[in-house]
């Protein structure tokens, strides 16, 4: 499809992007809204297959359902000149992929607000019930002040059915970050995407991947038997505590790592907070992340911090009012007519007694 193309009447492309083995990216404009837009067009290979058509449409409605600061939102989707196509909210910025081609690496204070935030965005769709399978900083949108929005949810998904049994990278994510069970064609869950956080946090620390080869075949094989190199051997100085993390989320089974992307979130804040890494202020969370992820920071002991001295507060005086206690006369009157009482009832006690002798002899 060309620049200048009008997709269903609405939705004018204006120029090429990206491009992929799936799908052409384009900056467009919502000529209904008026409004920048960035549309994925998929290939013509894959929106010729009715059932993937079906499930695209499918998967295109759960993520538009996403709404989070972290994820790059879905407006519409739609079909036009033989080709599906998904509109989404155009994001001025870079993909993290093309950044880190271009300065190598990222300092470990740069690095731990970056992948917080797309552990942010990642484990809200976890907890939508929506697994990415696809994560890798090409879909990973870093905007000039430092936001991270996550993008393509669900289209690797909906690839599976049309090819269930393919383990391309346009089916069960790419070689260089899916996890040891999409190697073996297994369906992935959330602890597969902590493990493709892993490998994007392992490469935004070293600059270089856990595992490469010239194959998708021996990529596959390397993530499933081959252990990584520590990252400290490309940078002597990174944290003990961090690279231990690195490694726990790259272990070959999912049970041993992270089971969400947001228990790594929270484990990265944490450490952190413990190195008082700057949180970016482009680190803006959903409650319920900021909620989750607070947790895990007043679960930290604070560090000594230095005595902090108030001035002296001077409080007025405060004079009470005097209080009185009013005299109180005491009524003789009653107190004689209680005394009287009393002894006319105490007269009686001989009486009753004659009368019950009387009518009672021994």
């Amino acid at each position: 499809m060309e620049e200048g193309t009008l997709l269903n009447n609405r939705y004018q492309l204006l120029e090429r992007i990206g491009t992929g083995g799936m799908a052409d990216v384009f900056r467009a404009r919502d000529l209904m809204l008026e409004r920048s837009v960035a549309i994925k067009i998929l290939h013509e290979t894959y929106s010729d297959d009715q059932a993937f058509q079906d499930r695209f449409k499918q998967e295109a409605r759960a993520a538009a359902n996403l709404s989070h600061p972290n994820i790059v939102t879905v407006h519409d989707f739609g079909f036009d000149h033989d080709q599906l196509f998904i509109v989404m909210e155009y994001i001025p910025g870079k993909d993290l992929k093309t950044i880190l081609r271009q300065r190598g690496r990222y300092s470990v204070e740069e690095a731990i607000p970056l992948i917080v935030q797309a552990c942010a965005g990642i484990g809200y769709a976890h907890r939508a019930g929506l697994v990415h399978c696809d994560i890798k900083p090409h879909n990973m949108i870093v905007t000039p002040d430092g936001r991270l929005k996550v993008t393509d949810f669900g289209i690797a998904r909906a690839l599976s059915t049309i090819m269930p049994d393919e383990r391309a990278d346009v089916v069960w994510g790419s070689p260089q970050y899916f996890s040891p069970e999409q190697a073996v064609g297994e369906a992935p869950s959330p602890a597969s995407d902590v493990y493709s956080l892993g490998v994007v946090l392992y490469e935004v620390l070293t600059g270089a991947l856990p595992f490469t080869a010239p194959s998708s075949e021996e990529l596959a094989r390397m993530h499933l038997e081959e252990n990584p190199i520590p990252p400290s051997e490309y940078v002597p100085d990174i944290p003990t505590a961090l690279e231990e993390i690195v490694m726990k989320v790259l272990s070959k089974e999912p049970a041993a790592r992270y089971r969400t992307a947001d228990q790594l979130g929270r484990v990265l804040l944490r450490f952190g907070t413990q190195r008082d890494v700057p949180v970016s202020p482009a680190l803006n969370l959903t409650p319920e992340a900021s909620g989750t992820y607070q947790k895990a920071t007043d679960a930290v002991p604070s560090k000594p911090r230095p005595a902090i001295s108030l001035p002296e507060i001077s409080l007025p005086e405060i004079t009470m009012p005097e209080v009185t206690v009013p005299d109180v006369e005491i009524d003789w009157a009653s107190v004689g007519l209680g005394l009287l009482a009393l002894i006319a009832v105490g007269s009686l006690i001989p009486f009753w007694i004659y009368i019950y002798f009387l009518y009672n002899p021994r």
